[in-house]
């Protein structure tokens, strides 16, 4: 988004977003029904997302390198998420990824972009690449129609990016088991770069009646419904990609070396994740709203313990109280935890997303004789 106030913002009802949404609607007065819009793929929504270009032929085979995703022959158009992870393994960055042919346009979360533009810059060594940080030219559209972007701004769409979570990635996994169809199946998100200019044209569609427009609020339920993790929501400083089953669209188990790539090998093949995600079905007897933090309880011995935190949570238009939870992946699937909020106690049903025995993908390891014994 760009240095000045959205547009946007001056629409009737609008309320601003806070936190790592600020700058962008929360909502326009009615996030229930922004909720429906966006499901039926009619509303826009202007997401908080920062921009950085690289470009140059060495662009995406050195991209590659660096991060999770096997992204050296990105064809023009074709779109990817990534995860730039330290040296352990733990997530520093969620790229999502749409080259043109000539440029490979990084879509991030807007706090992380001026950390990851740096540096990316640092690790340019002799290679032929060119790093800019484009956020205040840019901003970021989502939908789930991926063309109803085009279809209101038209010339204005510089790339689209298609979330893979939707169908998973070539080259991931999923540790999720759903009963039915996974959730996610019906998240047909799209992330759109435009001008920022392009947001007084939108401004003008929504009041000529031409589109409707959802908030943040909005966009983060129904993320939350479809188990889609989001980069310093759903993460601490701890979390390795296993935990939130981002094996799924933002990793590629059999590409080259990269940083952190040890320890994606090594608990994928070998260990479990110490922690697991969960979407919660919260009891809404009390009218409470869930915060991020919430210490989630589990029973030990009698006694409740805390087992985890909520990370993000939402009211559903049709699913009620919802919350995604990291939790201890010991904690028993079956079990009906408490969430404590306002000083209130909240029953709250498991779904598992990531199963509590996921991994090791390698079971017959064999086991080597002690010194001194005999094979």
């Amino acid at each position: 988004m760009g240095a000045g106030a959205s547009p946007l913002l001056g629409l009737p009802a609008a309320v601003a977003a806070e936190g790592i949404d600020s700058g962008v609607v929360a909502h326009y007065g009615n996030p229930l029904g922004e909720q429906r819009l966006l499901a039926s793929g009619t509303a826009l929504a202007q997401v908080a997302r920062g921009v950085v270009t690289v470009s140059g032929p060495d662009r995406l085979s050195w991209l590659d390198s660096l991060t999770s995703q096997s992204i050296a022959r990105l064809a023009p158009g074709e779109s990817a998420e990534s995860l730039l992870l330290d040296p352990q393994g733990r997530v520093e960055h969620d790229i999502r990824i749409v080259d043109d042919g000539v440029t490979a346009w990084l879509i991030l979360e807007r706090p992380q972009t001026a950390a990851l533009a740096a540096f990316l810059s640092r690790m340019r060594f002799m290679l032929r690449v060119e790093i800019a940080d484009v956020s205040d030219q840019h901003a970021v559209i989502g939908s789930l129609d991926a063309d109803l972007a085009r279809r209101i701004l038209g010339d204005d769409v510089i790339v689209s990016w298609q979330d893979p979570w939707r169908t998973g990635s070539i080259g991931g996994v999923s540790y999720a088991r759903a009963a039915a169809e996974h959730p996610g199946a019906d998240w047909t998100w799209s992330e759109t770069v435009v001008p920022v200019g392009a947001l007084d044209r939108l401004a003008a569609a929504v009041i000529g009646a031409e589109v409707r427009v959802a908030g943040s609020l909005a966009v983060d339920a129904l993320r939350i419904a479809a188990w889609r993790p989001r980069l310093g929501v759903d993460t601490d400083e701890r979390t390795i990609p296993h935990e939130l089953d981002w094996l799924r669209s933002a990793v590629h188990l059999s590409k080259g070396c990269y940083r952190g790539q040890e320890t994606v090998a090594k608990v994928h093949n070998l260990g479990r994740p110490p922690r697991r995600i969960v979407m919660l079905d919260l009891d809404g007897s009390e009218g409470i709203v869930v915060p991020a933090g919430a210490p989630v309880l589990a029973l030990r011995q009698g006694e409740q313990v805390e087992a985890g935190a909520i990370t993000s949570s939402a009211i559903h238009y049709e699913l009620g109280p919802i919350a995604l939870a990291v939790i201890r992946r010991a904690v028993d699937p079956d079990e009906i935890l408490t969430v404590v909020a306002d000083g209130a106690s909240i029953a709250a049903r498991q779904e598992i997303i990531v199963p509590a025995d996921a991994g090791p993908a390698v079971t017959d390891i064999p086991r080597l004789p002690r010194l001194g014994r005999p094979a």
